[in-house]
């Protein structure tokens, strides 16, 4: 098996432990209009970097959620969050580590990833 199509798989077996079968739920609008791009991604972010040793999926799902809250990469956040939940990440968990953000992004990055939170993490 190429190199690639290895990352294309291990990509694709970490996007089904976050968030099944469908791999991130809904299709996004830009997955329709560049397909090879989101395919690109799959290789690269969850085949090279989140399948890498060191840390297990629940600690770069955290630092994940801390980091797109910081960045304020709301839509990113929410399917983080849902995948983070997938792993059995607790709610409460995820709150902590967005209130945690305002200490290092400042509380307006806080509030806005608790408001986006608020949408996805209804239970």
């Amino acid at each position: 098996m190429a190199e690639s199509d290895d990352l294309l798989a291990r990509g694709r077996e970490i996007t089904t432990k976050l968030w099944g079968a469908r791999a991130g739920g809904q299709e996004l609008p830009a997955q329709k209009l560049a397909p090879e791009f989101f395919k690109l991604v799959t290789q690269f972010v969850f085949g090279m970097f989140w399948s890498r040793p060191n840390l297990d999926l629940r600690s770069r799902s955290l630092c994940t959620v801390a980091q797109l809250a910081a960045l304020g990469r709301l839509d990113e956040l929410k399917g983080h969050l849902l995948g983070a939940r997938n792993l059995g990440i607790a709610r409460e968990e995820l709150v902590e580590v967005l209130m945690q953000t305002a200490c290092y992004a400042g509380v307006p990055a806080a509030v806005a990833a608790l408001n986006a939170a608020a949408e996805i993490l209804k239970d």
